[in-house]
């Protein structure tokens, strides 16, 4: 069996009186807050959001191009054995169409 739990006493962290936005962490003053003084909080220099990048190419046609990519990559390498005599040459570049078309697909969302 586990022994029972300790207590730990528990209870208010911060000082009686003070607010989220005080930074101080001293109870508060005699004189009045005003409400707008309360509520400013300074801006935060931690967090920059992300700017919206500018696509170069438009979103419709990126399926197009990969399609059109590997089909033609397919094809450069049909042509190098029936055509040419399989050269190295036809098979690279049907490879870097097919690679070509291969990336676009994952820029396709």
């Amino acid at each position: 069996m586990a022994p029972p739990k300790r207590k730990t006493g528990g209870g208010r962290v911060t000082p009686k009186g003070t607010q989220p936005g005080d930074r101080s962490g001293s109870s508060k003053s005699d004189e009045p807050e005003s409400a707008s003084s309360r509520t400013t909080v300074a801006a935060s220099s931690r967090y920059t959001p992300k700017q919206q990048r500018r696509q170069l190419i438009p979103p419709n046609l990126i399926p197009v191009i990969m399609v059109v990519l590997l089909i033609v990559g397919g094809l450069v390498i049909m042509a190098g054995y029936l055509i040419g005599d399989a050269s190295r040459w036809f098979t690279g570049l049907g490879l870097i169409c097919i690679l070509g078309g291969l990336w676009f697909a994952t820029k396709w969302e």
